[in-house]
């Protein structure tokens, strides 16, 4: 059975997705709003952390480290918010307490969004960071001792795809990686749209919604269906370890499911986790929602199992 703190949590999205709309393809508007995504309570954001700013080769990012992180185990987060919105804002209570449960340092990427930066943009800066944290810690050049990559939601599809674009380009690919209600198929196919539309609060099942993030995201750039906009159908051999968590309450269960199973097919080592009545990146409420808070040991317990 759920927590009770689960249905403030619902009431909040389903607040969420009334202000943003976004299905009206006013992105740039919705910003602010989904900017409150996780700010259903004033616990969320009391975390311990030290945040240090930094730019990377032009990106804007920041450091994350809780008490007792190793600098030279690193952990790049790539936020979520539909590659049009999310910010470092948004995302730092997030991303502190994935330093603490795993024991990294965090660095947390702030990508160009869409519209004003279409796709490839944001991909190519989440690569500048991955390529940058290889070799670069809160103290300056230094061989990372073990990296990982996190992200949620088009975070979660940015992750896959730096892995994807990685392997592609030879670049070395990190000890495992965690994609958190990733969209990994931006067509739509997944039977999750109709099967779990009655009961996500935030994510729209309406197929125009992913025929606008075709004109807002990739505006002629790709299909829907490449590997580094879709990464379901991506080449999954040879990725690394993958952590994979999703709701049972949000449109994008299968999108997660079917990544599993193909990864899995491909040999990948994959743990897939299907949380009973939860909805999309519940592990934003950590702080609040207990649910969320074992996801991110879960998460923790992962990645030190990894390196």
């Amino acid at each position: 059975m759920a927590s009770p703190q689960l249905a403030d949590v619902l009431r909040h999205l389903k607040g969420i997705a009334r202000r943003s709309n976004l299905s009206s393809g006013d992105m740039v508007a919705a910003r602010g709003v989904l900017d409150e995504y996780a700010s259903v309570d004033d616990a969320v954001h009391d975390f311990d952390a030290r945040v240090e700013p930094i730019e990377v080769d032009g990106v804007a990012c920041e450091w994350i480290q809780a008490p007792g992180a190793d600098p030279n185990r690193r952990l790049l987060y790539i936020h979520g918010g539909g590659w049009t919105a999310g910010s470092l804002d948004s995302h730092r209570p997030l991303s502190a307490r994935i330093s603490a449960a795993s024991g990294c340092a965090v660095l947390a990427v702030d990508y160009r969004l869409a519209p004003e930066n279409a796709f490839p943009a944001g991909l190519e800066d989440c690569l500048t960071a991955y390529q940058w944290v290889r070799e670069n810690g809160p103290g300056g050049p230094g061989a990372t001792t073990s990296v990982f990559i996190a992200g949620d939601s088009a975070g979660g599809n940015l992750t896959l795809c730096t892995l994807l674009a990685s392997q592609d380009r030879g670049i070395p690919l990190p000890n495992a990686a965690i994609p958190l209600s990733a969209a990994t198929d931006l067509t739509g196919s997944g039977e999750s749209f109709q099967t779990r539309a009655d009961v996500d609060p935030i994510i729209p099942s309406d197929p125009a919604a992913l025929q606008i993030m075709e004109a807002v995201y990739c505006q002629g750039n790709a299909k829907l269906d490449d590997p580094l906009v879709s990464p379901l159908f991506g080449d999954l051999a040879g990725l690394p370890p993958l952590l994979i968590q999703v709701g049972d309450a949000e449109v994008l269960l299968s999108d997660s499911t079917r990544l599993a199973e193909r990864a899995k097919d491909a040999g990948v080592d994959v743990t897939l986790e299907v949380w009973d009545e939860m909805p999309h990146v519940w592990q934003a409420f950590a702080g609040f929602l207990p649910e969320a808070d074992e996801a991110i040991e879960r998460i923790g317990a992962f990645v030190r199992a990894h390196g």
